[in-house]
Formats: C-alpha cells, structure tokens, sequence
C-alpha cells in the first residue's frame, strides 16, 4: 500500500503533553542486499584480474564473462540504496550543515585516507623521487581521480549526490505534496509516468554516452578530458537515485510490486543476460572485451534494472531470522570498509599469482581469489571498526557498550509502549 501522508510530521504526545518523534522502523532488506552488492563488487575485480592474462584458455575466458554479468548490479545497487536511505531518514527534517558534515566525516575522509594508502602501495614499489614536486602532485590528482585505487572513484560520485541532497528533497517532497490528496490510481499513474519520462531521458544519456560522446572530444582536448571522466559524474547514474526516491517514499508499494513480478523479473533477467553475454562473445576477438558491457550502455542499464528488482524481490521473500539474512545482514554492515579495502588485498593476491603459468586455471583461481578477498577484506573493516577512530577509517563509529542500558531505559520511560509506526 502507499504510505500514508502524516499532517503532523510523525510528532505524537504523550498523556502528560510531552512530544516525541518516531523513529521509521528499519528497512530489513537494505543492508543484506548491500552485503550482495558487495559480493558482486569482489567478484567483477576479482575476475578482471585474470581474465585478461595471455595464456587464459576459451573455456575460463566465457565462464567468466558468464560470471561478469550476473554480478552487473553491484556498483548501481550501492547508489540505489543510499537514496533510499537518504530520502527515508531524511523526510521530516534537514539540516543540511549537520548532514554534510556527517557525510564527509563517514565517506569522504576514509577515501582521502584510503588515496593515501592505495598511492603509497604504488609508490613503495617503484622508484620514486620523494623531493619531486610532480610526486606529490600525482598524489593531489589521485583526490579527484583516484588510479592506484581503480575503484575509488564510486566515492567521488556518490558524494555528489549528498552534496546535493537538499535539492533533490525539495523536489522530491514538491511531487509527494501534489499526489497528496490524489485517489490511488491517479498517483499510480503519475509515479509510472515519472518512471517511464526520467527512465527513458536516462537511456538515451547512457546511448549517448556509449555511441556518440566518444566522437564529441575528437578534436576538442579539454572536451575530450571532461567526456573521459563522465563516469565520474553522478548525472550518470541518476536514475538509480530517483528510483530509490520512488522505494523511500512508496515503501510498502514498492515491495509489493517487486515480489509480484519477481517471477517476470527472472525471465527477463535470463533473456538480457543472454543477449548481452552474446553481444561480448560477438564483439571479442580473442581477448575478451568486457567493455562492450559498460555500465554506460542502454542494454546493460536494463539488465541491471532487471536483476536488481530481482533481487529486492528475493530479499523480501526471506525470512529475517533465517542464517542467510543474518550473514548478509553482517556482510552489508562491513561492506563500505571492505570496498575500500578489497582492491589492496587482490593487489598483494596478485603479486604472486601474476608470475604463475595458470593456463587452464583462471576460473579457479579466480573464484580462490574472490573468497580470499571478500573474507579479508570484511574481516579488515570488522576488525577496524572495533578500534578508535574507526568512522575514518571505514565508515562505522564505535558504539558505546555503557549507554545501551541506559538508552532502554530513557526509551521506556519518555515512549508508550503501544506506540506504533508511521507506515503502519
């Protein structure tokens, strides 16, 4: 059903007159379904260490490619998801200096941080003139556009999106104040039409950008240098952050939708998996061109839609007590500190597989390799996370074991104890 429209901004009174506010209940299926993206992160990087090595055999060369695009939703679900929690939290009130600094002190430091670390990996193993000024300048390019840590440049992005979060709320809390009052249909109308108007601008940014822009800097070089790092930019991928919108704001209808069509979604997943994995054996030569997949590209924007519609349905199938939540649950948790340091660990995995003649082995080792990695890599954030200063290192501050009584207590003694949800 679609949430309903609170005049009085879930502010509720107790029998003596004190106000309080009600916490949103959480949203169980976001963080094991983060824990899945992350999977899928690992696996991609894990897989393109090996897949491009000369001696691969065809047989591993296709398995992993296989491999490649059944993990295609990993970047754009984590984009997805921090909208929805930044509209759900965020609905009542914003105050946008306390919110951004928030955000710079858990994202933005532990990636100026983690630069530092992934440079400095480099670095110590070349030569490397330390009095150079051109060195320390590579460091200061690295803040902008991160290379020895490939994949931090999802930070980069998506920090973009919180910078601007005032605006999109605005906008957003506009179009929820006009479809107040609307009967059911008509705001099911105007939500599928703003789906189907922003999903459709969308696609042809991502045609764009995939056929055309490449020709656009041919002869411009500061043109040529923007479109090289439109990846960069979160304008391309700003369908994932209305979509999470669309879940923040329509909770309950959204859930309801995905498990209803979980059975088309698979289908269709299967059949753009099978084209799209056609599309790369086509276009390869003998190396494998993973690239024809990018994720600036109409067909794989659609895959990926596809499998993470999928995947929400799945999610809110099982059970919240079941072991595969809970590990997933505990995965999502740790995942942005393991992103930060998964690329570090298949590096020092890399420095004594790369000498190795593996011809016949890449899908094993691969897979040896993303186990690895996701096991360290989450075992790292773990085990930072329990050590002061750990919000800057990855993301997650201590909790204060001595004010958990404490806050039950103050709980039970300023909160009803039949108060219910807003969404309820």
């Amino acid at each position: 059903m679609l949430l309903r429209y609170n005049k009085e901004m879930g502010r509720s009174y107790c029998p003596d007159g004190r106000s309080y506010i009600l916490k949103k209940p959480r949203i169980e299926e976001l963080t094991p379904f983060r824990g899945l993206a992350f999977l899928a992160i690992v696996m991609q990087h894990s897989l393109a260490e090996y897949i491009y090595r000369a001696d691969i055999v065809p047989a591993d060369s296709i398995m992993l490619m296989f491999i490649y695009h059944l993990t295609r939703f990993g970047t754009p679900t984590f984009v997805f998801l921090s909208a929805v929690l930044l509209f759900y939290n965020n609905e009542q009130k914003l105050h946008y200096p306390s919110f951004i600094r928030k955000r710079f002190g858990d994202i933005y430091v532990p990636f100026l941080l983690w630069t530092i670390v992934y440079w400095l990996s480099i670095r110590l193993t070349m030569v490397t003139n330390w009095m150079d000024i051109e060195t320390w300048k590579g460091l200061a390019r690295e803040w902008f556009t991160p290379q020895a840590g490939y994949h931090l440049w999802f930070v980069i992005m998506v920090f973009q999106f919180y910078l601007l979060f005032p605006l999109f709320r605005t906008l957003v809390l506009k179009i929820k104040s006009r479809l107040q009052g609307m009967e059911h249909k008509r705001q099911n109308a105007v939500i599928l039409t703003i789906l189907l108007v922003s999903g459709a601008a969308y696609t042809y940014l991502l045609y764009l950008s995939y056929y055309r822009m490449g020709q656009w800097g041919a002869e411009n070089a500061v043109w040529q240098t923007i479109l090289g790092y439109r990846s960069y930019s979160f304008v391309m991928y700003i369908f994932y952050f209305i979509l999470g919108a669309v879940c923040a704001f329509m909770l309950d209808r959204f859930r309801m939708v995905m498990v209803k069509f979980l059975p088309w979604n698979a289908i269709l997943s299967v059949l753009l998996f099978i084209y799209l994995a056609y599309d790369v054996l086509r276009g390869s030569g003998e190396t494998m061109n993973l690239n024809i997949s990018t994720y600036l590209k109409p067909t794989t924007f659609l895959l990926i839609l596809s499998q993470m519609f999928l995947l929400y349905g799945v999610f809110r199938m099982i059970s919240v007590k079941s072991k595969f939540h809970q590990l997933f649950t505990w995965i999502g948790r740790y995942s942005f500190g393991g992103y930060l340091v998964h690329a570090l660990i298949i590096y020092g995995i890399a420095f004594f597989t790369r000498p190795l003649q593996l011809s016949g082995y890449h899908l094993g080792f691969t897979l040896l390799t993303f186990v690895l990695t996701a096991v360290l890599s989450l075992l790292v954030s773990f085990g930072l996370s329990r050590l002061p200063g750990s919000r800057y290192t990855v993301g997650l501050a201590r909790k204060r074991a001595d004010s958990s009584h404490a806050d039950r207590v103050k709980q039970r003694n300023n909160i009803p104890a039949n108060s219910k949800s807003l969404t309820e």
